[in-house]
């Protein structure tokens, strides 16, 4: 029997290093590839991803597989980075990495892939699929500290059956031991941060090539001016970081948040105390709502939802569907749901989808 070929998206990482490993050792046929998603050099004048594809290099060597190299960075700028300038310069705070996954790791490289005659592609998350009555599940990775389905929610029914993601049945700690007791150069590379593909750098300096500044007033919920910001896109819902407002006269001394944005007068509203009332909301609305399985819910629907990355799970009743957009209703208040940000829906451990945060009512 003809084994099935899987093709590995090595970035140079710890996480893809064993993924490759573990579909080797269970008799697949493994090739590797590295995208290049971001063409951009350092100031030593040295290309930033290729300290990566030199890991990735040696790891194939390691394992007796090819590498294949691709470049995505136009497809990256057109479908990822230039709506995630976009939704910056609209005052909106959007999360690239979850594009990122819909359209280049799971379709311009699945599309590759399968020109290069893979059956299947692989990567490194930190998740789980099952089939179950003819429909492909997502589930949380075992690992909970490094669960990646919350990045994964609009992944569809045709991108779960071609993929694996073997190190989601792992802890983190068992996959750096398996890189180590197989030689991997990258056994104890630092997990990568930032922005997806493009990395972790100076972000105000960064998004300022992109945006011009637009100074503005920062202002109390009472209408105090107090400061001025660069530029709104800066900040973002409970930001307690950066506000450069020093002491204020007459008020206590709790640390100051964004609590709010005029984004038509371009003013910055700052209120004192992690807990202010306006950075709370018990309903919100979301748009591009995706359904992994394709089958929307009958409403209303009980579940559980994320707004952000690491947050536990919250009780919520999703109280409307319609044309792509919902209404939720959540039995706790949540602190900063942020317009442009996405909410991730679940039923204990399956990830059914998300949606992307329009607004919210407090």
């Amino acid at each position: 029997m003809k084994k099935q070929k899987v093709i590995v998206g090595l970035s140079g990482g710890v996480d893809s290093s064993v993924c490759a490993l573990l579909l080797q050792e269970q008799g697949y046929q493994i090739e590797g590839l590295f995208m290049k998603n971001w063409d951009e050099r350092t100031p030593a004048g040295s290309c930033m991803w290729e300290a990566d594809v030199e890991d990735a290099m040696r790891v194939c060597q390691t394992l007796g597989i090819p590498l294949n190299t691709v470049d995505l960075s136009a497809a990256y700028w057109t479908g990822v980075f230039s709506h995630f300038i976009d939704e910056y310069k609209s005052g909106r705070t959007p999360n690239p990495d979850i594009l990122c996954n819909q359209e280049i790791k799971f379709r311009a490289f699945l599309d590759h892939a399968l020109q290069l005659g893979a059956d299947r592609i692989a990567t490194g998350h930190y998740a789980r699929i099952v089939q179950q009555d003819g429909t492909y599940h997502l589930l949380k990775g075992l690992d909970k500290n490094k669960d990646q389905s919350y990045f994964l929610c609009r992944l569809n029914q045709e991108q779960l059956a071609r993929s694996l993601f073997p190190v989601g049945e792992l802890e983190k700690t068992t996959v750096r031991e398996l890189a180590k007791k197989a030689g991997f150069i990258t056994h104890d590379k630092k997990d990568s941060t930032g922005i997806c593909f493009i990395g972790e750098r100076p972000f105000r300096e960064f998004l300022g090539r992109y945006i011009p500044r637009q100074t503005g007033e920062i202002r109390t919920t009472d209408g105090k001016t107090v400061g001025t910001h660069d530029g709104i896109f800066y900040y973002t819902l409970g930001q307690r970081q950066g506000l450069g407002i020093g002491g204020i006269q007459g008020a206590n001394e709790e640390p100051w948040y964004v609590v709010g944005k005029d984004i038509e007068k371009n003013i910055l509203y700052i209120g004192q105390g992690h807990d202010h009332p306006l950075l709370y909301s018990q309903k919100l609305t979301a748009t591009n709502l995706h359904w992994i399985s394709g089958q929307l819910p009958a409403i209303p629907f009980q579940c559980s939802a994320k707004t952000r990355y690491r947050q536990a799970d919250q009780d919520c009743v999703i109280e409307q569907i319609e044309n792509r957009q919902c209404e939720v209703r959540f039995t706790v208040p949540q602190r900063a749901a942020t317009p442009g940000q996405y909410i991730v829906f679940y039923q204990a451990d399956t990830c059914l989808g998300g949606a992307i945060i329009n607004s919210t009512r407090k």
